[in-house]
């Protein structure tokens, strides 16, 4: 058998909740340990759905930029919409770097968007953020 990351981190973070914690007398020391599981928890979490999420993401903000191009008075801004880049690898950090460039694209996009007060292409943007947003949230439980 071979134990994935995530197994290992939430394997890991129960044995400092439920081994370690409750033997520590010193408040600080708790709280730095709980603290420690909870990020195990979470980098469990993200190491679990962390390529999907980014090649979501990657996937929605070019098909922004395909449905909004049209709308873009500005030729240079609209050449860089028309060819973004793409994603290379499914290494995370492959696809930050990709998800990087994307995200200063749609900055760039949206201060453009709101300069000539398209309404419609700035809901569209409002609605990808928050998609976003959403699918980047953390659950405790």
């Amino acid at each position: 058998m071979k134990p994935e990351a995530s197994d290992i981190l939430n394997i890991s973070a129960d044995q400092l909740m439920g081994g370690i914690l409750p033997h520590l007398t010193v408040s600080y020391l708790q709280g730095t340990t709980a603290i420690h599981a909870l990020l195990l928890k979470f980098a469990a979490r993200e190491y679990e759905r962390g390529a999907e999420i980014r090649v979501a993401e990657n996937e929605d903000m070019r098909a922004v930029f395909a449905e909004l191009a049209p709308v873009v008075r500005d030729a240079a801004l609209r050449a860089k919409l028309e060819a973004t880049p793409e994603d290379t690898s499914l290494a995370i950090s492959a696809l930050d770097a990709v998800n990087v460039e994307l995200r200063r694209l749609l900055i760039a996009l949206h201060v453009h968007v709101e300069d000539i007060g398209t309404r419609d292409a700035e809901k569209r943007l409002l609605k990808l953020l928050k998609d976003m947003a959403a699918r980047r949230a953390v659950s405790l439980f």
